[in-house]
C-alpha cells in the first residue's frame, strides 16, 4: 500500500505578528523603570521641575477619580475640578516656597498671609461649592441621571479634598529653612517603597491572617507588621541621607507612612470595590493608574504636613 501523501503544512497566518508581544512582566519592568527615572529625575533636578510633574501627576490622580465616579452614575464637573486643582497645587507651592525658608516651617499666618498665591489658595477655597453649583445650574436639566445635582457637587468637592490637597502638600514637605530639599522627597519615596516590599514580602511568607479580607483580601497582618518593620529600618537608615533630621523625628515620621501608607492603599481599594473597576487607569502598562501609584500619599502627606507645621 503507498504512503497517502504527508498533509501540506498550514500557511501562516498574516495576522500574527513576527515577534512575540511583551509579556506583562516585562511591561511592567519596562515601565516601572522609566517612571521611576523620570520620578526621580524631576525630584532631583529644581524645584519648578518637581512642581511641573507632581502638579500634573495629581491632576491626572483626580481625573482617574473622577472617571471613577462617572461609572458610578455621577457627573462631577471634570474640567472645573482639574483647573482648580491646578491653582491649589501651585498656590500651596508658592506659599510653602515662600513661607517656608523664611520661617523655617509652614505657617500660614503672618505678614505673608496676603501673598497673591495665598490669596488665590484661599479664594478657591471659598469660591468652590459656588463655583461647582452654578456649573450645575447652567447644566440642568441633565438627561438619563437620578441624582441629585448637589450629588456631583459632592463628588467633585471630594475628589479635591481627597486627592489634590493632599499631594499639593507635597510641597510642605520639600521645602525646609534653606529652600527646596529633594533629599526630603527622595526619603518620602525610600519610606513608601520599604512599606511595599516590606509588605509584600512578609505576606507572600508569613501572611495567614486577612487584615481586611472585605476590602482587599491579599493584605494580611503578618504583612502589615512586616511591612511596619522595614520602613522603621529604613527610617533609621535615611541617617545617612539626611543627618541634620534627629533619629526620633526620622522614626516618628516612618511610623507615619507605615501605617497611613497601607490606610491609603485600602481607601483606594474600598473606592475601586464601590464603583466595580480593577485599576483607576491605564496610564502605565502593567502597573494601572497613577491613583493606583499614589495612594498611600494621600494619607501620608496631611499627617506630615502637621507634623512639618507643629515641628518645623
Amino acid at each position: 500500500m503507498s504512503e497517502s501523501p504527508a498533509a501540506p503544512a498550514p500557511a501562516p497566518d498574516p495576522t500574527t505578528p513576527g515577534k512575540k508581544p511583551m509579556s506583562n512582566l516585562n511591561q511592567r519592568l519596562l515601565f516601572g523603570v522609566l517612571g521611576a527615572v523620570l520620578l526621580l529625575g524631576s525630584v532631583w533636578y529644581s524645584a519648578w521641575s518637581f512642581a511641573l510633574f507632581f502638579g500634573a501627576v495629581q491632576m491626572r490622580m483626580l481625573w482617574e477619580f473622577y472617571r471613577m465616579m462617572r461609572h458610578a452614575g455621577y457627573k462631577p464637573a471634570a474640567l472645573l475640578g482639574g483647573g482648580i486643582s491646578v491653582v491649589i497645587f501651585g498656590s500651596l507651592h508658592i506659599v510653602s516656597s515662600t513661607l517656608i525658608p523664611q520661617r523655617g516651617r509652614f505657617a500660614m499666618f503672618g505678614g505673608n498671609l496676603f501673598d497673591v498665591s495665598g490669596l488665590f489658595l484661599i479664594g478657591c477655597i471659598f469660591l468652590l461649592p459656588t463655583l461647582l453649583i452654578l456649573r450645575e445650574m447652567y447644566a440642568w436639566p441633565r438627561d438619563n441621571q437620578n441624582l441629585s445635582p448637589f450629588a456631583n457637587v459632592g463628588v467633585a468637592l471630594l475628589g479635591l479634598l481627597y486627592v489634590s490637597l493632599p499631594m499639593s502638600l507635597l510641597s510642605v514637605v520639600a521645602f525646609n529653612a534653606q529652600g527646596y530639599d529633594y533629599r526630603r522627597i527622595f526619603a518620602l519615596l525610600l519610606l513608601v517603597w520599604s512599606s511595599d516590599i516590606g509588605a509584600y514580602a512578609a505576606g507572600k511568607t508569613f501572611g495567614k491572617n486577612k487584615l481586611a479580607p472585605k476590602i482587599s483580601p491579599g493584605k494580611t497582618w503578618e504583612g502589615a507588621i512586616g511591612g511596619f518593620l522595614l520602613t522603621l529600618a529604613m527610617g533609621w537608615a535615611l541617617g545617612y541621607l539626611l543627618p541634620e533630621l534627629s533619629v526620633t523625628y526620622r522614626l516618628v515620621v516612618a511610623a507615619v507612612v507605615a501605617v497611613f501608607g497601607p490606610l491609603g492603599d485600602l481607601a483606594e481599594s474600598m473606592l475601586k470595590r464601590s464603583v466595580g473597576v480593577k485599576d483607576s487607569g491605564r496610564i502605565m502598562p502593567g502597573h494601572g493608574g497613577l491613583l493606583d501609584r499614589f495612594d498611600a500619599f494621600l494619607f501620608i502627606l496631611p499627617v506630615l504636613a502637621l507634623l512639618q507645621l507643629l515641628a518645623g
